[in-house]
């Protein structure tokens, strides 16, 4: 059983089965932000062994060693043979002549033809005479070239426009600690020098002694300081010393649909500047997330774009350059835990509506607070919908006394079915669909008791703050 107000850290991870894996940044990458081949890194000693849910933190595998050389590469060069030059064979003497039409119309197709090859020949000899130096290499080897000059224009719909577009304002960001090191992506938010990213891109960031540095697209590097962050919505809020900056427009995530085109920008292996592109997959995908410090609840978009370790805070756009998602997650394969699969084109994204409604609070207090129903959910349960327990965890009651869900009339042991009209299944999904909402808001839940039919309970959501 799990509380569904603030989630018990060993209780919350997914069940057995479900593909959502972590994180996909890798904190035990090397420093350099720039890579000279694809990073590979393995967890220190004694890091635990990641569930079936859980990804690698390591990055990739190096590449295999250089292909041998051909046999006898290396060995003296056969010199050419000498060229035979054929002679031309002696026209046929004594031919009796002809003379009349056909040898006057021969004389005049063979006069012209005469005079053009002595020309072509003087002309030839010239221009060889003047394009070949000493070396016997051509001075001007006089190819075609295009009719612009300046490249053909790309339209700013277009994948190479949106590119041009969005790549200024997209950062990489490193960090380092006593536990290591780690590397993820962010984008400009703020003119004035605030960043947004991933909270497990940073959170060793936060550690005495450590550091927090950020690559701009530009090749400048500025050290950077946590404006706030929070563990429940996995984002964080960075501030530089710069201004002048290029923010990114958070565009209307709730607006997007199935299909629509997508662009990922980040720094995957730490490869600054990787621009993907895929389409919207699915979304209100519920994912839960996270690593030792407990996990993260997304209504995820999903995206088939590729994303890989070193993504992670870096924008999803859409064709109009606006912000629509912030990259996560991606799937793990079942039964390969803690493998690091890369790119299987099932990557997750923070919905911007969430992110902007998170990041202003950052700014403003400094921490970000999400809305609760005020009750626990049963995880054993496997029937329809999701049971409220039946009985108190750790000194907490299945319903809040006063809380929202004990007002409406929920009682322990009730099933919840619907949440605003859409069913649910499992624990993680009534989770991520209340934590995309807003404290304040009114939700309805379908609720059945025992026997009895369902009926439609409206709650008004409370507030807790965030960790």
């Amino acid at each position: 059983m799990t509380p569904f107000d603030q989630p018990d850290r060993a209780d919350q991870h997914p069940p057995a089965g479900n593909p959502f894996a972590p994180p996909v940044d890798n904190p035990f990458a090397p420093p350099s932000s720039r890579p000279v081949a694809a990073p590979g890194a393995a967890a220190p000693s004694g890091a635990p062994a990641a569930p079936e849910t859980s990804i690698s933190r390591a990055p990739g595998a190096p590449f295999g060693p250089p292909a041998p050389a051909p046999a006898g590469w290396g060995a003296a060069p056969t010199p050419w043979p000498e060229r035979q030059v054929p002679q031309p064979a002696p026209l046929p003497s004594g031919a009796p002549g002809r003379r009349g039409a056909r040898g006057r119309l021969r004389a005049v197709w063979v006069a012209p033809l005469l005079v053009l090859a002595v020309l072509a020949g003087a002309l030839g000899g010239a221009l060889a005479e003047r394009a070949l130096d000493q070396g016997d290499r051509l001075v001007d080897a006089g190819l075609p070239v295009t009719a612009q000059p300046g490249g053909a224009a790309r339209p700013p719909e277009s994948v190479a426009g949106i590119a041009a577009a969005v790549l200024p304002s997209v950062v990489s960001i490193q960090v380092e600690s006593a536990q290591g090191s780690s590397s993820g992506s962010g984008f400009v938010l703020r003119q004035d020098g605030y960043l947004l990213t991933n909270n497990h891109v940073i959170a060793a960031g936060t550690a005495d002694g450590a550091r927090i540095d950020v690559l701009f697209a530009d090749g400048s590097e500025e050290p950077a300081t946590v404006v706030g962050s929070t563990r429940d919505y996995d984002l964080a809020v960075l501030k530089v010393d710069r201004a002048g900056l290029v923010p990114l427009v958070l565009g209307v995530s709730s607006e997007v649909a199935v299909g629509d085109p997508v662009v990922a920008v980040g720094a995957p292996l730490g490869l600054e500047g990787t621009v993907t592109t895929g389409i919207i997959s699915a979304l209100n995908r519920p994912v839960s997330a996270g690593g030792q410090e407990g996990p993260a609840f997304i209504n995820a978009i999903q995206t088939d774009a590729a994303i890989n370790p070193g993504n992670s805070g870096g924008p999803l756009v859409n064709t109009a350059g606006e912000v629509i998602g912030i990259n996560s997650a991606i799937a793990q394969p079942p039964g390969i835990p803690g493998a690091a699969p890369g790119s299987i084109g099932l990557g997750f994204a923070i919905p911007s509506d969430q992110a902007r409604r998170t990041a202003e609070q950052l700014i403003e207090t400094g921490a970000a607070t999400y809305p609760i129903v005020g009750v626990l959910l049963d995880q054993s349960y496997r029937g329809e919908g999701v049971q409220v327990s039946s009985e108190s965890q750790n000194g907490q009651q299945p319903v809040s006394p006063d809380g929202p869900a004990a007002d409406a009339g929920i009682r322990a042991g009730d099933v919840i079915v619907t949440i605003d009209g859409r069913p649910v299944t499992e624990p993680d999904e009534l989770i991520v669909a209340i934590r995309a909402k807003a404290p304040g808001d009114t939700v309805t839940l379908g609720v059945r008791t025992g026997d009895e039919g369902t009926r439609e309970v409206r709650i008004v959501l409370d507030e807790r703050t965030s960790e």
